[in-house]
């Protein structure tokens, strides 16, 4: 059985966050570990509060995990410290963290910063050069390359400024508040789109979380990184088709729509 550790804040609704990681990576069938950085009060209508996990305790966790099961990939999202990012960094530069996927969290869809300027920028210049693939949405790839991305040939520019910063791929998804949910994957000099599907619903809490959760396992099996994205998105997709409809706001995904009828 592949083992996935994800790296990440939990979200007390379930949605989002460590939750819906757990979620994605048992249903494909792994086994899921999790290193909690931050607690946030959160539900489907916004972000309340965060409490940043200690960064010695973040430190400790990794190494309880790296020094007796090794993950075959890991998926980071939320790091809101400085003091994090610098422990999450040093903790898989030191063990050599294969198959690394990154979310870079910043802001959440109800617009509630949730990252400090601080750590946004050891975010991009210390654990970013570190990643197999960088999954910022449109406002995220805005913040990390300083251009506005206004059409398909801006989320291209993006991604390259973004991959020549950092050396890693990256998978700028343009289902933000677009029209089309087709991405782009940056990778060996080169661009390819990826095409997705509209889902006509307003569940989308944890999408981001979801989609990069699914990638790094797909990429534990061994895909090439373009199928990796492809089968990530269809499970996404499915997901978010079921009509869960819970809470009072964007609503979160059903992680089981494939496991459960």
């Amino acid at each position: 059985m592949k083992k996935i550790l994800t790296i990440a804040g939990s979200d007390c609704s379930g949605g989002a966050g460590i939750q819906a990681d757990i979620k994605t990576i048992t249903a494909h069938g792994m086994y899921a570990m999790s290193v909690i950085t931050s607690l946030t009060a959160q539900n489907t209508t916004g972000v309340y509060g965060i409490a940043d996990t200690p960064a010695g305790f973040t430190s400790k966790q990794i190494d309880c995990i790296f020094s007796d099961i090794r993950p075959d990939a890991v998926k980071i999202g939320m790091l809101s410290s400085a003091e994090n990012v610098l422990a999450v960094a040093e903790r898989l530069e030191f063990y050599k963290a294969k198959n690394v996927v990154i979310d870079p969290v910043m802001i959440s869809t109800s617009g509630y910063s949730l990252i400090s300027e601080e750590a946004k920028k050891i975010l991009i210049n210390r654990l970013f050069p570190i990643a197999t693939l960088i999954t910022p949405n449109i406002p995220e790839a805005e913040e990390i390359s300083g251009i506005r991305i206004t059409n398909p040939g801006d989320l291209i520019e993006a991604g390259r400024i973004i991959h020549e910063k950092t050396g890693a791929n990256v998978l700028v998804k343009g289902g933000h508040g677009a029209s089309k949910a087709d991405d782009v994957l940056i990778y060996n000099g080169m661009f390819l789109t990826i095409r997705g599907n509209i889902v006509d619903t307003e569940n989308t809490h944890g999408t981001g979380c979801t989609l990069s959760s699914a990638i790094a396992c797909n990429i534990a099996l061994g895909y090439p990184l373009g199928i990796c994205i492809r089968k990530a998105k269809e499970y996404l997709e499915k997901a978010m088709s079921t009509g869960l409809n819970l809470g009072k706001g964007n609503g979160p995904l059903n992680h089981c729509a494939g496991i459960f009828k």
